[in-house]
């Protein structure tokens, strides 16, 4: 008689449905629920294999016909930023990153819809409602925090929280090996601040900081021109079907 650890993950194949990436293509979903005291480990373990997480399911491509979809991690401690990317950071020079608890605001809801109806309102979450997007944030079992992007103004860094004007959010999971950014949304008006890039500069300082060596960006997915900008970032590894490989453009 087979006995099975009660802890062990079950893993479940969605249906077919359009890919939202290349036309003509379908996708399914490999996925398992992230629960319980011992999800952070599993998060690890799944994310190290090409996982994604959103709220608490973990999943990744398991398409028939397309091998498109491709996991990239940044090598934090060896990144190399371009000279535009530069220019990027200096831009920003005058915003404040702060981490807090993975707790949703209204604050954060209204960047958020702005965002979406700038530059998804056509996507799978424009319909998201304020409760949709407090479980985008909230709903977790494994250590998730958000960090607030802020215009410094006059007093921040002695009060107990900055208060200028929020202009990017995002949703990062803090793993062993360094963060995996699992969402991330900015002011649509902003655009002279390349905000989606400031934000991955960013996470790489953070990660380099702390002497973690990875930052997971999800997936890119070959032939998407939405997806390129997630190969810039070098060098990078890339997870092929023999494992993680490095990749330097």
């Amino acid at each position: 008689m087979t006995s099975h650890a009660v802890n062990a993950p079950q893993f479940f194949l969605t249906a077919p449905s359009p890919c939202p990436y290349l036309d003509g293509e379908s996708e399914r979903k490999v996925f398992t629920h992230l629960v319980g005291e011992k999800a952070p480990e599993l998060n690890d373990l799944l994310t190290q294999g090409g996982f994604r997480r959103s709220q608490n399911i973990a999943y990744r491509p398991a398409c028939e016909t397309c091998r498109a979809c491709i996991s990239v991690r940044i090598l934090a401690e060896e990144f190399k930023p371009s000279k535009s990317m530069r220019r990027i950071t200096a831009i920003n020079s005058d915003l404040i990153a702060t981490e807090y608890a993975a707790e949703p605001s209204s604050e954060q809801y209204t960047l958020f819809r702005a965002y979406l109806d700038s530059r998804h309102r056509s996507g799978g979450m424009a319909d998201m409602t304020i409760g949709d997007y407090a479980m985008m944030v909230e709903d977790s079992h494994v250590s998730s925090r958000v960090i607030e992007y802020r215009v410094r103004k006059e007093g921040d860094g002695v009060a107990e929280a900055p208060t200028g004007k929020l202009v990017a959010v995002a949703l990062t999971d803090v793993m062993t090996d360094g963060l995996s950014m699992v969402y991330s949304f900015f002011d649509p008006e902003e655009t002279r601040r390349s905000l989606g890039t400031y934000m991955i500069l960013e996470h790489i300082q953070r990660t380099a900081e702390a002497g973690l060596p990875h930052v997971y960006l999800g997936y890119w997915v070959k032939g998407s021109p939405k997806m390129d900008y997630k190969i810039r970032f070098l060098p990078q590894e890339q997870l092929q079907a023999q494992g993680w490989h490095r990749f330097e453009g």
